[in-house]
């Protein structure tokens, strides 16, 4: 208990240091000092897609009915949500943790365990986000752009946030098992039916486009930028293949979040 009041103490105290300090500047270029290196690991990437994701994804969408696929996506939004909760929480925003949390109660209890989406009709969407935009409300800059093997498209900033969203996520932290399992099967599934679900866009982007390396960047980049700036016009809205670097989207999730979500078409491999 005397434990648990420290961690709330420190918590109040680091949100009110930072709630002075103001977001780092969204630039508007694109620092790829490494895109020799980049594009290595992105031929790598496409590669890993073309004969391991994209098969897989159309056997799961084959097989599995779209009521399933939506429970199975539902349960991994709805076992993020207490990380998303802290981050509001460290972000100074506290509409962000509050329905966020309230949320996760709602869906893991009259949903079912996460199953169904009981929240979204109560007026509680799930407001999405992760330590690297926490890592920007604080000051840190973008740095440069990366592709990660197995991972795909990041930066600097969202290679440090998603470390830390990973070794913190209070399920595993606290969780007893089969709950951190339920979370990975769960996440594997919903990447795989969204994989599937826009098999079509994807395939334009990684295999038609005259420079798929380029087109991903870009297209990585802008929607990350517009989520960040809080931009909400169609065009943050659009539907961004890479923008679900671990759990991050411009979007809120509703019932069909296999579909509502964002899709990084590696994500389900590594990350």
């Amino acid at each position: 208990m005397r434990q648990t009041a420290k961690s709330v103490a420190a918590l109040a105290l680091l949100t009110a240091l930072v709630a002075g300090c103001g977001p780092a500047p969204i630039p508007s270029g694109i620092s790829d000092p490494h895109e020799d290196g980049n594009r290595r690991r992105h031929s790598f990437n496409v590669g890993v897609d073309k004969v391991l994701y994209r098969p897989a994804s159309e056997v799961y969408g084959t097989i599995v009915p779209p009521p399933i696929r939506d429970g199975v996506a539902n349960v991994s939004s709805n076992l993020g949500l207490p990380s998303e909760a802290i981050n509001g929480a460290l972000q100074g925003r506290p509409q962000t943790f509050a329905q966020n949390g309230l949320r996760f109660v709602v869906n893991s209890t009259i949903g079912v365990l996460g199953l169904l989406d009981p929240a979204t009709s109560m007026g509680l969407p799930r407001i999405e986000t992760d330590f690297g935009e926490t890592l920007h409300v604080w000051g840190m800059r973008e740095g440069n752009y990366v592709e990660l093997p197995f991972l795909g498209p990041s930066t600097n900033r969202d290679v440090a946030g998603m470390v830390v969203d990973v070794v913190s996520n209070p399920l595993g932290l606290f969780a007893e098992s089969p709950v951190p399992e339920i979370a990975t099967v769960s996440r594997v599934g919903r990447l795989l039916g969204t994989r599937y679900a826009y098999s079509d866009f994807v395939d334009s982007i990684l295999y038609d486009s005259a420079d798929s390396y380029a087109q991903a960047r870009l297209l990585y980049l802008q929607s990350r930028r517009a989520k960040l700036r809080g931009d909400q016009s169609s065009e943050a809205d659009a539907y961004d293949p890479y923008d679900d670097l671990y759990g991050t989207s411009s979007q809120t999730s509703g019932t069909n979040d296999i579909y509502s979500d964002t899709y990084d078409p590696y994500a389900a491999l590594g990350r």
